[in-house]
């Protein structure tokens, strides 16, 4: 289901808190990023507008945000103005005393490519799932990695892989860079905790197409050390995403999740299937999440 009915806008990479009664999403932009606010998770959105950007930079991509004490840490990645190569973005960390900014640029966190963090907090403290790249693997392609923080504003600089390529449904663009090698993509990494289990969500293949998908792999480990995690990821054969194109909607990825008086559910961006894929109008939507026994479902809403 679409959370959000503005005509002419776009919610990609949709991440989602809640803070003091309302509900914050916050989406990729190219100009910087965007906020919407709602008091209902499902409906009533309006939009606050552009909430953060630094000059000289553009394309700030996948947004997290958290708040600790008053103040709101935005991890987020962006490119140089005056450049075209993607492989430019690198992840940095901008703070706000407001959900709704203006947050403010602090430090860059780490070197390009880096993408797609999001940064969790255990008792045994902070750490960054996000995506980098590796030129050099059988199915080379971007693939997730978690480490250690040393507080808000500075990494261990010790990441592990969390989540590789290992399937061709995961294959972003066929000899992309070299003849004869085939790009992956699994981007977009949420990790949540529940029941004695590990779950990190990702998403597979390419946005520009409609085969973009959810997935998740899991760890039952013992233990809070996220980067010491080794995560199983779940592929259900014949192939079949947790999230894919289904009879009303195509190219769904990228999601964060939030529990609502117990219940969890999974915001994510989609593309109406009836709509031309090269218009690219990604748009939030939203459905409940199960977790049982390492198994993730989603329900409808």
């Amino acid at each position: 289901m679409k959370i959000v009915d503005i005509k002419g806008t776009c919610q990609a990479d949709p991440y989602v808190i809640y803070y003091c009664g309302k509900y914050y999403m916050y989406c990729t932009g190219s100009d910087g990023v965007q906020c919407y606010e709602s008091a209902n998770l499902q409906n009533g959105w309006t939009l606050v507008g552009n909430v953060f950007s630094q000059d000289g930079f553009k394309e700030y991509w996948a947004p997290c945000v958290f708040e600790q004490d008053g103040t709101f840490y935005m991890y987020y990645s962006s490119m140089p103005m005056d450049s075209d190569d993607v492989h430019l973005q690198q992840i940095k960390v901008a703070t706000s005393t407001n959900p709704t900014g203006p947050f403010t640029y602090v430090c860059d966190l780490l070197p390009p490519f880096s993408i797609d963090p999001h940064v969790v907090q255990t008792p045994s403290g902070l750490y960054m799932f996000y995506s980098v790249n590796n030129y050099t693997a059988l199915r080379a392609g971007t693939y997730i990695v978690c480490d250690k923080m040393d507080g808000f504003f500075a990494m261990a600089n010790n990441p592990k892989a969390m989540v590789v390529p290992t399937l061709d449904e995961e294959i972003f663009q066929k000899d992309r860079f070299v003849q004869g090698q085939h790009w992956h993509t699994i981007e977009g990494a949420f990790y949540f905790y529940k029941d004695g289990y590990h779950y990190c969500m990702y998403s597979g293949n390419c946005y520009e197409k409609p085969t973009y998908h959810i997935g998740y792999a899991v760890s039952n480990q013992p233990f809070d050390q996220l980067n010491q995690l080794d995560f199983v990821k779940h592929v259900q054969l014949p192939f079949a995403p947790l999230i894919g194109t289904n009879d009303v909607e195509t190219s769904t990825g990228h999601n964060s999740l939030i529990v609502v008086d117990g219940q969890m559910y999974v915001v994510y961006h989609g593309r109406d299937l009836s709509t031309d894929m090269s218009n690219k109008p990604r748009t939030a939507r939203i459905c409940k999440l199960f977790a049982n026994n390492g198994k993730l479902t989603v329900e409808r809403i």
